[in-house]
């Protein structure tokens, strides 16, 4: 473990890696620079216009911006306005594995949830399949510093929690694919199957669903007449040197968007935030309503909401927001929305797995009260199809809360996977 982890700092200190080249604020160029960051992947940015040898690169290899960005890869080959996919798959990330095999578990998501569930069931002997859309953390790997986390008096960041616990389940033995979507479940197979974009297709004996939830792209007037330039849904090192120095709003009173302000205070000129309700203390941990209050750069606007967006050439150049005072405009270029989290349960449409109004899946006592199916606490309407962490209706949206969902339901993949054993022996005594 120790040398994969040294390895890692060599190729970061080293400074190897793709080069993206491109306009360094264009969304495009910065949802490669978290996919790359996210996965703690060392890269380069260069800017098409501004620096030299961005526009030698772009007059050498094209002369539409509609290539851009392109990605300059260690070996040689340049990628057009490369997919995330087409980026992992040119950098040698999709791992090949055996669709023959059957898996004991299959868990689909790897935030704190999924790995905890990884590595207590591969460490615990089951043969275990991770897969994720994009990369290991899932909405907490944005986080910057936890600070309430057991363990860690000083904090740690999401991402570093993240890289953690995927080599340690790697170090037990599961098998961890990033990325990779996957498409459909078939829980009328036996094994069940899952289908990934790709068309390959994996079974596996249980399914944990721990896909989490991502905040969704608010319904305002003028945000979508540009192309997402200067919007952002989270606070990673990539936003924060787009921001530098500049004042930002953001938007949202829950604990990532606390941790999102603190961050964001220390690299930008002023955060603006806008909470819809009176105040924080229902959404937000202690800690973090008394760190804001510390920040003299931060100003807290309660009550109030965006209504409106100025934008000129396919940038932010205003935001229009609504409070108990009346309207005003703030002159920004920088908005971050940290509100209205949705689950990611949209593949999940023709599996039978049952979820509430909202999409979050329907589990145990809950699912028991709405429909009269008896279920263990974690086990959706499909026996055998788990689902724990912020996917879930009625979980505590909280890093540790998701960690332990992972390691609890462990114990009920166990015993789904002792009693369909003992059925099949008894079915083949009688026959």
């Amino acid at each position: 473990m120790r040398s994969m982890i040294l390895r890692r700092v060599r190729l970061i200190e080293g400074g190897s890696g793709p080069v993206i080249v491109g306009r360094q604020d264009e969304a495009r160029v910065v949802a490669l620079q978290e996919f790359l960051a996210c996965n703690s992947h060392p890269h380069t940015v260069i800017d098409a216009f501004d620096d030299p040898d961005g526009a030698a690169w772009l007059r050498r290899v094209t002369k539409s911006e509609e290539d851009l960005p392109l990605v300059i890869c260690p070996d040689g080959s340049v990628l057009r306005a490369p997919s995330e996919a087409e980026l992992a798959s040119q950098l040698g990330w999709l791992a090949h594995f055996d669709v023959e095999r059957v898996y004991d578990v299959a868990v689909i998501g790897a935030g704190p949830s999924g790995l905890a569930a990884a590595v207590y069931a591969a460490s615990e002997g089951l043969s275990v399949a991770v897969f994720d859309a994009r990369a290991p953390g899932g909405q907490a790997g944005a986080s910057m510093r936890i600070e309430n986390y057991l363990g860690f008096p000083t904090g740690i960041t999401g991402q570093a929690l993240a890289a953690r616990a995927f080599v340690q389940a790697q170090k037990f033995g599961a098998q961890i694919v990033v990325p990779a979507r996957i498409r459909s479940l078939d829980c009328h197979c036996s094994p069940i199957e899952l289908e990934l974009d790709n068309n390959r297709r994996v079974k596996c004996h249980t399914v944990v669903i721990a896909t989490g939830a991502a905040y969704r792209r608010p319904q305002i007037d003028g945000l979508d007449r540009f192309g997402g330039r200067g919007t952002y849904y989270w606070a990673s090192p990539v936003e924060a040197e787009i921001c530098k120095g500049k004042e930002v709003m953001l938007v949202g009173g829950g604990n990532s968007a606390g941790q999102a302000i603190v961050y964001l205070a220390s690299r930008v000129a002023h955060v603006h935030v806008l909470v819809r309700s009176s105040n924080l203390e229902a959404s937000m941990s202690r800690y973090l309503i008394e760190r804001i209050g510390a920040l003299s750069n931060v100003t807290l606007h309660m009550q109030t909401q965006v209504a409106g967006i100025a934008h000129e050439r396919g940038s932010i150049t205003a935001v229009r927001s609504k409070g108990p005072e009346g309207e005003c405009v703030l002159k920004t270029s920088h908005l971050f929305f940290f509100t209205g989290a949705t689950p990611n349960t949209g593949w999940l449409d023709n599996a039978q797995v049952m979820t509430d109004e909202k999409g979050f899946v329907l589990t145990g006592s809950v699912l028991e009260a709405r429909t009269g199916l008896i279920r263990t606490p974690l086990e959706t309407s499909v026996p055998g199809v788990f689902a724990i962490g912020d996917v879930r209706s009625g979980s505590i949206k909280r890093v540790a809360a998701a960690a332990g969902e992972g390691a609890a339901v462990v114990a009920s993949i166990h015993e789904f996977l002792a009693t369909t054993r003992d059925s099949a022996r008894n079915l083949a005594r009688h026959d």
